[in-house]
């Protein structure tokens, strides 16, 4: 393990479409040699860095710290080479640990014997070293190592969150088909929302979305509600720094001017939201109604609206289409002066909405390649505000 001031590079993993605005959250948070990578994201760090980004990133799952590299053809020389590490340096005999193996080409198939057979390099060295093995705990080990595989290519890599940090810690339930907490704040850095006008989510389920921008207009660290990361099992964990990066992170906390809302048709969606929204003390920044989107009435002075409807296996073709036309009639009726974003993965039904979008990003929810679509909601008609726009 590095001295606090020593740099080592790290790995951000992440939703596949949110490379960009992690890496923009990285630059944020001062980190050097910052890399895009498929679904992650790499950069130089210490420390200091490496602790304020698992508390305040919103858009990582994973910040992950390579320990080696090197190269094996088949489970045995894998094993070789996990031995010739001194893993007693890394954790203890009375800490338990998991391994999570990632693999792809044509030498390794099957993670779990893969996984397997790294525990084994590990415990037989811990046992040989000193007649004692530590445990496995897959549910909530000290300590967790990643191994990432693409053909020969072998990486092994210290987890510093623990959990994924897409548990906050705030949310106590859920309704049918959640939207993950990492995405719903992607999908708002996306957005370009910068927290100066109204912010709302009329399809709001368990309250994630409306939860993950008013942290976000807040400046309320990701992490905030966590209790628990990896590296604090470390042998070099520094219990005072983590404070301080704390209490700096905390006291950036700030007010916001505008509204949020959220609202659902589902009085069980709204309930579970009120649940979330309280546990996450944000019950006087939020405003949550079991109304319908197309009762909704957005607060005057235009804002964002960010929905992210059922699509997928969710609900039957023929009640799709109703459903992204009522989202249209919602729209054209109710939210002019709004910036209105989609997330969908069912690219029909998304024409239903019977506007022309003005931005197309592709995200992924879970396995789901999805289109994030903005339109724009003009007072008239979009051929009387290309006439205004050229007037002036």
């Amino acid at each position: 393990m590095e001295n606090p001031n020593e740099t080592f590079r790290l790995i951000a993993k992440t939703v596949s479409g949110l490379e960009s605005v992690l890496a923009a959250e990285l630059e944020e948070l001062g980190a050097q040699n910052i890399e895009m990578l498929t679904r992650a994201v790499a950069f130089d760090s210490d420390q200091k860095l490496m602790y304020q980004a698992n508390y305040c990133l919103r858009t990582a799952l994973r910040i992950l710290k390579p320990i080696v590299q090197f190269t094996a053809k088949d489970e045995d020389g894998l094993y070789d080479q996990v031995s010739k590490l001194h893993w007693h340096t890394y954790f203890s005999i009375e800490q338990t640990f998991a391994i999570d193996a990632v693999v792809s080409g044509k030498y390794f198939n099957h993670s779990q014997y893969t996984a397997l057979r790294v525990k084994d390099a590990i415990v037989d060295q811990f046992r040989d070293r000193f007649g004692a093995r530590p445990s496995v705990d897959i549910a909530n080990p000290d300590f967790r190592l990643g191994v990432h595989i693409s053909n020969d290519q072998v990486s092994l890599l210290l987890d510093s969150s623990g959990d994924s940090l897409h548990k906050r810690g705030y949310r106590t339930m859920v309704d049918k088909a959640p939207i993950n907490e990492v995405l719903a704040a992607g999908l708002i850095l996306l957005s370009g929302w910068k927290a100066d006008s109204h912010f709302v989510d009329a399809m709001c389920g368990s309250g994630t979305i409306p939860i993950e921008a008013a942290m976000y207009a807040m400046n309320i660290p990701a992490a905030y509600f966590r209790d628990r990361f990896g590296f604090m099992s470390w042998p070099d964990f520094d219990e005072k720094l983590w404070h301080q990066i704390k209490s700096d992170a905390n006291d950036a906390i700030r007010d916001f001017d505008f509204e949020i809302i959220g609202s659902d048709r589902s009085a069980k969606a709204i309930d579970i939201a009120r649940d979330n929204v309280r546990k996450a003390h944000l019950h006087k920044d939020i405003k949550l109604f079991r109304k319908p989107m197309e009762q909704m009435i957005p607060p005057t002075g235009g804002g964002i609206l960010l929905i992210n409807p059922p699509y997928g296996e969710r609900l039957e073709e023929e009640n799709l289409v109703a459903l992204y036309q009522l989202i249209g009639d919602s729209l054209k009726k109710h939210f002019k002066g709004y910036q209105a974003w989609v997330i969908s993965s069912d690219l029909q039904a998304i024409k239903m909405i019977g506007l022309k979008p003005s931005s197309k990003l592709i995200v992924y929810n879970g396995p789901l390649e999805c289109r994030f679509m903005r339109f724009d909601v003009f007072e008239g008609s979009y051929k009387e505000k290309k006439a205004r726009d050229n007037r002036n």
